[in-house]
């Protein structure tokens, strides 16, 4: 199942209350909207995506858990980004700090940030362009270290600012580097 995109005519731009009634409305499909107002409807996973994609939320979860360092996210959670897009990345991370900053009315909706860190996970049908153009829109937006994962080809491309996009081959684990200190992800299971 591949996303679908439906364009809204420049004339019927969605604002954001609109896509937030849209979101509650459609709960079985995750939408996003992209700063040119095209809207996209992204279908449920299937199960090996679905399987991938706990065990990847998981692993930032508990390391959060022990570290309580920020606030650590799951694919149904969208950030209002500010160049006025709503994404959500598989899995995301937000410092505590930056948490702390926003209005408890912010947190309850789309949280009005880039967060710190994102993963995106590809699935099967997924085409490797519009996951690579997401990851730098999030770079262009503040995020601080993204991971774009490929089980197809079993490879990482990882996203810092102001660097070139590094291509790791194969690789058993990550580290979150300064953003997330002392998080590791193990992909063996990831890329089984």
């Amino acid at each position: 199942m591949s996303n679908l995109l439906l364009n809204i005519p420049p004339n019927l731009k969605v604002t954001q209350e609109q896509f937030a009634l849209l979101a509650a409305a459609n709960r079985d499909v995750q939408l996003e909207l992209t700063p040119t107002g095209e809207l996209i409807i992204m279908p449920p996973t299937g199960g090996n995506t679905g399987k991938r994609n706990i065990d990847i939320e998981g692993q930032l979860w508990f390391w959060n858990r022990q570290t309580k360092l920020g606030v650590a996210f799951n694919s149904s959670t969208a950030f209002l980004l500010a160049n006025g897009a709503e994404r959500s990345p598989d899995a995301a991370w937000v410092s505590q700090a930056r948490w702390d900053k926003l209005k408890p009315e912010e947190q309850d909706s789309f949280p009005p940030l880039c967060p710190d860190f994102a993963i995106e996970l590809r699935s099967k049908s997924d085409n490797m362009e519009p996951l690579r153009r997401k990851m730098q829109e999030y770079i262009d937006n503040g995020l601080r270290l993204g991971w774009l994962i490929d089980t197809k080809n079993q490879k990482v491309e990882i996203y810092r600012p102001n660097q070139s996009v590094e291509v790791v081959n194969s690789p058993t684990s990550l580290s979150g580097e300064d953003v997330l200190p002392g998080f590791v992800l193990d992909l063996q299971v990831v890329f089984s």
